[in-house]
């Protein structure tokens, strides 16, 4: 008996003390008719960069972005499975992304997958969560992983000078995350969707 618990003592403690991996900076902002996702490059582990552009912001059938945050090969099997609901109900994000949120809580293997999405269209924005989340912005505004915060902070502060686009709100703000938090990098991926492509 004390044997089997000196064993899960021991087993507690080393996957405390094992290097843990990271968030990174995805920001959405959509403004004057542009929706923007950014994201940096920077992969963390423990206190190590082990990779500096990794590319965490991609467009999904022309039409759709995600942003990830989290374990990247999580994200990119949570990725696979948003494609296939969208060619399942196409046209319909919110409809795509409801059902992979409850697949993601309910399914006993993508409850243990660890990552944040960002997803959009030219209509509308969501984060996406483990927990079954399907969360929309009020102001249009979207900053998930470790230095999301600051992103949305200075996208919020941003947001309403007349001057600056979507793209360039969503550029400023991930510099200053940048600065700040020491797992995002200046390495950035950037993809705007036109809001009114038929008008273009």
């Amino acid at each position: 008996m004390f044997a089997r618990v000196l064993r899960k003592k021991v087993f507690s403690r080393s996957l405390s003390t094992a290097p843990t991996m990271h968030g990174t900076t995805i920001l959405c902002v959509r403004k004057d008719g542009k929706v923007c996702v950014i994201g940096d490059g920077q992969v963390s582990l423990g206190h190590t960069i082990v990779k500096p552009n990794a590319q965490k912001v991609r467009r999904i059938n022309d039409n759709v972005i995600a942003g990830f945050a989290g374990s990247t090969a999580d994200a990119f099997t949570l990725i696979e499975r948003l494609e296939s609901k969208l060619d399942e109900y196409p046209g319909q994000l919110t409809r795509a992304c409801v059902e992979l949120a409850k697949a993601w809580r309910t399914d006993k293997y993508l409850r243990a997958l660890e990552a944040l999405l960002i997803v959009t269209d030219n209509k509308q924005s969501f984060t996406l969560t483990g927990n079954g989340d399907v969360l929309q912005p009020h102001d249009g505004i979207i900053g998930i992983g470790s230095g999301g915060t600051y992103a949305l902070a200075a996208a919020r502060a941003l947001i309403d000078q007349p001057h600056l686009s979507a793209e360039e709100v969503a550029r400023r703000s991930m510099k200053i995350a940048a600065d700040i938090c020491v797992y995002t990098n200046h390495n950035v991926v950037v993809e705007v969707l036109d809001e009114n492509p038929e008008q273009k």
